[in-house]
């Protein structure tokens, strides 16, 4: 053959050969066969998820495993958004005196965050704009899990006892202006733990809210006789605001959604509808099946599904997002509700409707559960149990495009070299 066909051919062929060869850029991950349920795009079915260049690349049938760097065999699991958890406490410090604003009742992240499906957690009033600061420098920056605020309107921030009682220290404009400066962190206002009859600090941190137009996030009581909660819903709060520890019962700290008769009093379904967000905020003493079951039962179903992590929660009946998650399935909730709950609804309720769907473009965070069958107990602080039989658990979690936990090496290759 002369040398020069024989070269054309040569080259003809190398051409072929990489033609037929799979495009590795094609997908970084492909998730094969799992249970797809992205509420934002009413999506439930089951499907495959491609994930390039940290963004959800295609989410289809059959897609083709010769295309992707990682597979991840998702057969019989969830596969859902990354979980949103909108009430953590995560401005870990060292100083003894500064509860959860800097200070030893905090926790870093990223030790809590991934191994139960959660991408984005949002520290809840840690911070005031005395010190985001140092909450950025120290936390938000150094951790994997996306870390978001809602600042709170002390500005010493959620430091305890007379600190969050100084009405003189919380100033609607000193927080508005700290939440434009950082915008991209601060989702919000948070006021808590205020025990005077007054409903200046609930006025002031609204107006910081009308100031930023953001929402604002309220751990309410304290006070002897009980502010109204209707005032609060009907008279200062907007619709899109929150009420955090929506099931408790404080021993009279507030008053409780449930009166004495277990009847879910009806202006709060009013409330409801009118815009007001219920947040679990389940915490260390923030949830009681005495005040959930019968508001499940008369439809107060919870907005968005929180933890209210800090070191006073997570060992005790709390534990973790999906402990909670668990116990809303086990009293009735729907599967796509819970999951609605701690993905999308969130999601849209701090205003980063880019997180919590699985939509194509959107940020690839996503979290593979488990729903494990069994015999389990689910208990409140006063030891009341509610048995079940189901309860999740994860199995992998990505965010921004990247493994960052896999309970059982489900990724083949675990590892990309």
């Amino acid at each position: 053959m002369n040398k020069y066909l024989f070269l054309l051919f040569t080259l003809v062929v190398l051409q072929l050969q990489l033609t037929a060869q799979p495009a590795s850029s094609n997908y970084d991950i492909l998730i094969k066969g799992g249970r797809v349920i992205d509420p934002k795009n009413n999506i439930d079915a089951l499907m495959d998820v491609a994930v390039k260049a940290g963004k959800i690349f295609a989410i289809a049938k059959n897609l083709p495993e010769k295309e992707a760097r990682q597979v991840v065999d998702a057969t019989g699991l969830l596969v859902v958004p990354g979980l949103i958890d909108i009430h953590a406490h995560v401005f870990a410090g060292t100083q003894p005196d500064h509860y959860l604003s800097d200070g030893l009742s905090a926790l870093m992240p990223d030790g809590y965050t991934f191994r139960v499906g959660v991408t984005t957690v949002v520290d809840c009033g840690g911070a005031g704009w005395k010190n985001f600061a140092t909450f950025k420098k120290n936390v938000i920056d150094v951790s994997q899990t996306r870390v978001l605020s809602f600042l709170n309107i002390v500005g010493e921030g959620m430091r305890g006892g007379n600190y969050e009682q100084d009405i003189n220290d919380m100033n609607p404009k000193l927080a508005a202006n700290a939440a434009k400066q950082y915008k991209d962190y601060i989702v919000g206002f948070k006021l808590a733990h205020f025990n005077g009859e007054d409903w200046s600090p609930t006025d002031r941190v609204v107006e910081a809210g009308n100031l930023a137009e953001l929402p604002v996030i309220i751990d309410f009581g304290g006070s002897k006789p009980n502010l109204s909660i209707e005032d609060l819903f009907f008279k200062h709060l907007r619709p899109g605001d929150i009420y955090t520890h929506t099931y408790a019962a404080l021993g009279g700290a507030r008053e409780e959604i449930v009166d004495a008769n277990s009847t879910l009093k009806p202006f709060v379904l009013a409330a409801q509808k009118r815009g007001i967000i219920f947040d679990v905020g389940y915490g260390g003493a923030s949830f009681n099946y005495t005040q959930a079951i019968p508001a499940l039962k008369a439809g107060l179903y919870p907005n968005t599904i929180s933890t209210d992590l800090h070191t006073g929660s997570m060992n005790s009946s709390m534990k973790d997002q999906l402990s909670v998650m668990s116990k809303f399935v086990n009293m009735g909730m729907s599967l796509t509700d819970v999951i609605k709950a701690s993905t999308w609804k969130s999601a849209q309720v701090i205003k980063r409707n880019s997180l919590g769907n699985l939509s194509e473009g959107a940020e690839a965070d996503i979290a593979l559960l488990n729903i494990r069958k069994g015999n389990f107990g689910f208990y409140d602080k006063t030891g009341y149990k509610v048995k079940g039989n189901e309860k999740f658990e994860c199995e992998l979690t990505i965010k921004g495009g990247k493994i960052v936990y896999d309970l059982n090496g489900l990724a083949n290759p675990i590892y990309v070299k």
